[in-house]
């Protein structure tokens, strides 16, 4: 049994079609954790057991991890929520119920940046990593996918690219960083939940086929999109104030001040690419199937 929690999100939705494929000609049935079960395809509904509910509940997990051998675990960031709430704090009863289970093997989303001076105070990420050291106290054995930013974040930006032909951020045009597809974290998660050979407590870069600074970014972009963008840098304090007031916890909004800081300090560039962390899907492939149609209608 192979137990998926936010099976409807960015990663959920890529990744429940990849064991579906899999996953029940190897004898394993799949089990989700849903809020809204009407948000999971019909095609999907009828192939897999559903446990309605928050996997932050400790009832909920409890009941979802139950003869599980291997659970998917993503924390949806709770931006009503401290750092710490929204990740550790999250996970805590989902902790308990693995090891009250005997549940085997748990690959979770998670951050780049174990082991540097960088992760100690980088916001989201510190608070991400130290999920990963509640997983892995349980002693279950864990690998948390270690990302960087996903291409997806730029969906946000689809209607400036569209309007005015701009996309924002607050790091240094020239700063290189690996740069990844949502659809490639699935396919990695997928192939250590189907293959469960490994044991221990470890991290897996997931880093995109190539380092890209936000002026190859937009380089990309003017030619898939075939007119011009560009990328503005905006400074820190102007991101906290709108971030604030849009009504996000102060705390929360902090931490993704930290973490944008300490990207653009370097934070994602500390891994080495080898085939073993290098993903294949291309910014330029993925700026045509996905934000051409999301720009240009």
């Amino acid at each position: 049994m192979i137990v998926i929690t936010a099976p409807t999100g960015n990663i959920g939705r890529r990744l429940l079609p990849l064991l579906l494929e899999s996953a029940p000609a190897r004898g394993e049935d799949l089990r989700v954790v849903v809020r809204d079960p009407a948000r999971l395809p019909d095609s999907v509904r009828d192939r897999v057991e559903v446990v309605v509910g928050s996997h932050g509940d400790a009832e909920v997990v409890d009941r979802a991890f139950e003869g599980a051998d291997a659970v998917f675990w993503l924390v949806p960031p709770d931006s009503a929520k401290t750092p710490a709430d929204a990740y550790s704090t999250f996970t805590r009863p989902a902790a308990k119920a693995l090891a009250a289970h005997g549940v085997g093997h748990v690959v979770g989303v998670s951050a780049l940046g174990r082991g540097t001076p960088l992760a100690r105070s980088a916001g989201l990420v510190t608070a991400s990593l130290a999920m990963d050291d509640v997983i892995a106290d349980t002693g279950v054995a864990y690998r948390a996918l270690a990302n960087p930013s996903f291409y997806e974040n730029l969906l946000e930006e689809a209607g400036s690219i569209r309007e005015k032909g701009v996309f924002v951020d607050v790091v240094e045009a020239d700063r290189k960083a690996p740069f990844v597809s949502v659809a490639d974290i699935a396919a990695v998660a997928a192939g250590l939940l189907l293959d469960r050979s490994w044991s221990g407590n470890g991290s897996v870069p997931v880093l995109g086929p190539q380092d890209l600074s936000p002026d190859d970014v937009a380089r990309i972009m003017s030619e898939q999109l075939g007119r011009s963008v560009r990328y503005e840098r905006r400074p820190f304090a102007e991101l906290r104030a709108t971030l604030v007031g849009y009504g996000l916890n102060e705390e929360f909004v902090d931490g993704i001040v930290e973490m944008k800081q300490a990207k653009d300090r370097g934070l994602d560039a500390g891994v080495a690419r080898t085939p073993d962390t290098a993903t294949p899907t291309t910014f330029e492939q993925w700026c045509a199937e996905v934000l051409k149609p999301a720009v240009l209608g």
